[in-house]
């Protein structure tokens, strides 16, 4: 059979030949759906015919002519757009013929609409024994709730801690529980299709963003879980590591935080700041010391570094080995050397660079230094989606 364009320019990736599935939109879904097009596989976005509604979410300085929005583009670089209704019998033909061929499905529905249309895991595998099909829910399989970021940022602790004292809760400014969710999606994905290699069985997955948030609270849980202490809203402050997190404003007007884990590297930072006595200090001379007297601490800091160039020290603590960084805006942060790997070149179709999903690289496959840029709603609606035979066809054959 002969190859096609988007087979060979993902020849030698690693997700080269793998067909996906994805019935997402919004975020965490179309995230998962966009790492396995990174990484070589073809990904069919099937689409409502008004679209993923992200399409709609432009800030006020977007063009207004595109369906291409920013915040679709954060997710959905390199797919292909099918605009099927489920709702009618030749739609949902048309998607059972698809997961036939899939060795993935991305699904977001919650729990008991994807029964409704007849895209559950029942449908679909029954047409397809070696699928795998991930299913993120908002709350797990047996609660109705939808899952909103915002809410679950609120729910899960997130927004409590995220505040200052003495101030209101605040969100964090991406959709993080969103994201973790991908992640945990990602790897429930990745760890299937291992045992899918072994046994030839598809699976069933079932990823919530409730659980994915709880799973990413971390040492913030074990505090509570350790000394039943509900752990309070420190602003960017570490609850057990000081030095840690806080911003401090140089006499230059350079914005730093520093992250001081070790006694060794607050010696040097005191060194840094020309302060090498405060290293010896009792109040200051272990972590333990300096959590308890943290506000002392940072009263001094605060005042010296405003005395100092921020430019200049973050150089000398640089030199120093000792953790520090500039506070950068998001311009600045996608403008610095080391992100230059992690930005996808514009496209005609899409004449604006977007982010990579994948941070990872291996010496054994390459980077694409191109992807297709998002589609447009429909873009591939009237093509011929996919080649015609998959890898389960020809693992069958």
């Amino acid at each position: 059979m002969t190859s096609t364009p988007d087979q060979e320019s993902s020849a030698g990736l690693p997700m080269a030949g793998l067909l996906v599935l994805e019935l997402a939109s919004v975020l965490a879904g179309p995230q998962v759906g966009q790492f396995f097009a990174e990484l070589g596989a073809t990904v069919l976005k099937v689409e409502p015919p008004a679209g993923d509604v992200t399409r709609t979410w432009k800030t006020a300085a977007e063009p207004a002519d595109t369906d291409q929005s920013a915040y679709f583009s954060s997710a959905n670089w390199g797919k292909k757009s099918l605009v099927l209704d489920l709702t009618t019998p030749a739609g949902l033909a048309a998607v059972h013929e698809l997961a036939a061929r899939a060795d993935v499905v991305v699904a977001s529905y919650k729990p008991g609409d994807a029964e409704k249309l007849g895209v559950d895991y029942a449908a679909l595998s029954a047409l397809n024994a070696r699928l795998i099909y991930g299913h993120l829910t908002g709350y797990g399989a047996d609660s109705p709730r939808a899952g909103y970021d915002a809410v679950l940022q609120a729910e899960a602790g997130f927004m409590f801690l995220n505040g200052s004292p003495g101030t209101p809760p605040l969100k964090m400014p991406v959709a993080l529980v969103d994201l973790l969710a991908a992640h945990q999606l990602k790897e429930a994905l990745l760890t299937a299709l291992y045992r899918r290699e072994r046994t030839g069985r598809g699976a069933y997955v079932q990823v919530s963003l409730l659980g994915s948030a709880l799973a990413s609270l971390a040492n913030q849980a074990a505090s509570w879980l350790v000394t039943g202490r509900d752990p309070q809203p420190l602003g960017s402050a570490h609850p057990s590591i000081v030095p840690y997190g806080t911003v401090y404003t140089a006499a230059d007007g350079q914005a730093l935080v520093l992250a001081v884990g070790s006694d060794r590297q607050f010696a040097q930072l005191c060194t840094a700041l020309d302060r090498a006595e405060w290293a010896g200090e009792v109040r200051f001379k272990t972590n333990a010391a300096r959590v308890q007297h943290r506000n002392d601490l940072e009263a001094l800091l605060q005042a010296r570094i405003g005395e100092v160039s921020g430019v200049e020290l973050l150089a000398e603590l640089e030199r120093k080995a000792v953790p520090a960084g500039a506070v950068r805006s998001v311009a600045g942060a996608l403008g610095q050397p080391g992100a230059e790997a992690m930005l996808l070149p514009a496209t005609p179709d899409f004449p604006y660079p977007g982010l990579r999903t994948v941070a990872f690289h291996s010496s054994d496959w390459p980077v694409v230094p191109a992807l297709a840029g998002p589609p447009r709603l429909g873009q591939h609606t009237t093509e011929a989606p996919v080649p015609s035979a998959s890898s389960n066809e020809a693992n069958e054959a």
